[in-house]
């Protein structure tokens, strides 16, 4: 590329201006009360867009942060779909649903939590590695960022697995109000070099340079698949959003008189190409104001009637093994598939052995990773986002607070924030539970925490049916995020395939069935409901209940946690004369308390016969007879379901 040609010039230029026009206006239709939220510009530092742009393939894709119409408008080309989207308009990019700081088109992808973003493209740098193509993840984060480990995880992941992952942070020296030397300890180079990156720095004030050293490191990431870090200084000429500058005025005139966009804004042989975009813009605005509001749709749920039951029978065998041999078949049947957790290869194949031998019958298929739940499972989505089906495992599920984000504000958002144009089908795997005597932060059930968050299904598997119930529709079908728990307990033990005479199981003809112990009995004295690791006890209550007490009593596990609805399900409950609620995790805002609130709802006859066992609110013990004694048991569910009963 010739870098001192007019032609290459006013390209680079004409996308900065671009940036620079939009944002000015931008500004003004939020002065004028035309825009809601928030508004971070990119003024002054548009040419680092600008310049990136320049060596972005077709299959490249881009990342982005709450800074990012500068790096959307130079990429994607669409001044129209942004300032529809913030104006609230049906024509914007995603329909009003992402506003500033959430956009998505043609393989460029925005989101507001920082850090976060930076294993998101690191999966999807992962993704391209694996198209065997040259392809690359850029990802654009600020100097600010670097206070956030996120990105260490990620980088570390990039750097072993040598993916294609290019870094860009623009550096305009502080963060909203704090300066950098206020808290930033080391060095920049020193961070990315520590880590095995590439490391080039440039900066906006000699565009040529950064244009030159920008074309050389894309080219080193592109054909030496290796991740680098372009550290870009810069300068901030607006405030971090709208109004809240606390930098002296004096400073900030030094930088607007040496500004690269702004000196070429005055240059009079730029004339013509500057009233050219700002006529572009203006036609933007006045097509996004002509156009209608965006109108809210809630998400499409299904009409839910009484369930249809099957009679359900399955093969004795230790549950464990047949996950195993579940993860075997649908890896065999979906090639898409990629397996990535802690100590998950052979010859450990996971703290609990799920995954033992699966990393040689899927070479490349099945990794291990750091200890880093956030970097693996912002990377699992990355590769959904690129149409892999990534199944994470988290060792314990006591470690998903530490992927909190990643789930919460990253897979569960995207589908629904980017207007349906992505699809995030992760599954997250993890062992919930108690009674093995591993102590207050490996014995917990924290599922009630993820329950209620839009976008993530919550599934239970538990020992009443084959794993491929539960994991068969998970990968043939579109689930979107998917987070399963798994029981520690319940891996030692035996699929249930006999009963006690007078019992039968049948499963619900849904998704993720509901399975339903049935007793041959006109009266049924009490329900109990339960899930996961629970559902094997409450099946051996039910039959002790019968043999030792002469009560009828019929079990109903549920698969799916949620979204859940009970009217599937409430006829069954309601030929019944009462309802026991029994779950091993807390019982304050917790599932049991919201099938009791449903139940109430929909049945107030029934609310007074209703009745819940759960843990008081505590950390789990690390000695096994004081945690024995605080979980619920067999004994505790017997006792409480014949005084219940009386």
């Amino acid at each position: 590329m010739d870098i001192k040609s007019r032609e290459i010039e006013e390209k680079v230029f004409g996308k900065a201006l671009l940036t620079r026009f939009v944002e000015e206006r931008l500004l003004a239709l939020f002065s004028e009360g035309k825009l809601s939220g928030t508004l971070h510009t990119c003024i002054g530092q548009e040419l680092v867009g600008a310049v990136l742009a320049e060596f972005l393939q077709p299959g490249d894709c881009v990342f982005s942060n709450h800074r990012g119409h500068g790096h959307f408008l130079s990429t994607v080309d669409d001044p129209e779909g942004l300032i529809a989207e913030l104006m609230g308009r049906e024509t914007g990019v995603c329909g009003g649903l992402g506003g500033s700081q959430h956009l998505c088109s043609h393989g460029f992808f925005s989101n507001g939590i920082q850090g976060g973003i930076v294993p998101v493209a690191t999966g999807i740098a992962f993704a391209k590695k694996l198209e065997s193509k040259n392809g690359i993840s850029t990802v654009f984060i600020g100097d600010g960022t670097l206070g956030e480990g996120a990105i260490y995880e990620a980088f570390n992941v990039a750097a072993k697995w040598g993916l294609p992952l290019l870094v860009v942070m623009e550096d305009n020296g502080i963060a909203q109000s704090t300066l950098q030397h206020e808290t930033f300890a080391g060095s920049i180079a020193a961070r990315a070099e520590g880590f095995g990156l590439g490391y080039v720095q440039a900066d906006t004030w000699d565009w040529r340079g950064l244009l030159e050293k920008a074309g050389r490191i894309v080219s080193d990431v592109r054909n030496r698949r290796r991740p680098s870090l372009l550290h870009v200084r810069t300068y901030r000429l607006k405030a971090h959003s709208k109004g809240d500058d606390t930098r002296p005025r004096s400073e900030i005139e030094t930088f607007e008189a040496r500004d690269p966009v702004n000196l070429f804004i005055n240059d009079a042989t730029s004339v013509p190409i500057v009233a050219r975009v700002r006529d572009r813009v203006a036609a933007a605005v006045v097509a996004a104001e002509n156009s209608e509001f965006a109108v809210y749709h809630p998400p499409k749920s299904e009409p839910m009637g009484p369930a249809f039951w099957n009679k359900t029978a399955v093969k004795k065998e230790r549950l464990g093994r047949a996950l195993n041999r579940c993860f075997g078949d649908v890896m065999t049947q979906h090639e898409e598939i990629i397996m990535i957790g802690e100590d998950i290869e052979s010859p450990y194949g996971g703290a609990f052995k799920i995954t033992m031998g699966l990393s040689d019958s899927f070479k490349g298929r099945v990794r291990n990773t750091a200890i880093s739940e956030s970097a693996i499972v912002g990377i699992g989505t990355g590769l959904a986002l690129m149409g892999r089906r990534p199944v994470i495992e988290i060792m314990f599920g006591d470690f998903l607070g530490l992927a909190f984000d990643q789930l919460i504000n990253g897979a569960a958002k995207f589908g629904r924030m980017y207007n349906g144009k992505v699809t995030v089908d992760m599954v997250v795997r993890t062992p919930m539970g108690g009674r093995r005597g591993y102590g207050p932060t490996h014995s917990q059930s924290l599922e009630r925490h993820f329950l209620g968050v839009p976008g993530l299904r919550v599934l239970a598997l538990n020992n009443l049916l084959d794993p491929i119930a539960l994991y068969g529709p998970l990968f043939t079908e579109h689930n979107g995020p998917t987070l399963v728990i798994e029981n520690k307990i319940a891996y030692g033990s035996e699929l249930r395939a006999e009963f006690t005479p007078g019992f039968a199981a049948y499963s619900s003809q849904e998704r993720f069935a509901t399975v339903w112990l049935k007793p041959e009995a006109r009266v049924i004295d009490v329900t109990l409901l339960g899930y996961g690791g629970m559902s094997d006890t409450l099946v051996s209550a039910a039959e002790r209940l019968f043999e030792e007490h002469d009560l009828i009593a019929q079990v109903l596990c549920p698969m799916q946690l949620y979204p859940f609805d009970v009217r599937p399900i409430l006829p069954v409950i309601l030929n019944s004369q009462r309802l026991i609620v029994v779950e091993e995790g807390q019982g304050f805002a917790s599932f049991g308390a919201e099938v009791v609130a449903q139940i109430a709802e929909t049945a107030p006859s029934f609310r007074n016969r209703l009745h819940r066992i759960a843990p008081p609110a505590d950390i789990i013990p690390s000695s096994g007879r004081m945690e024995k004694s605080m979980l619920p048991s067999l004994e505790e569910i017997i006792t409480r379901s014949v005084e219940f009963c009386a």
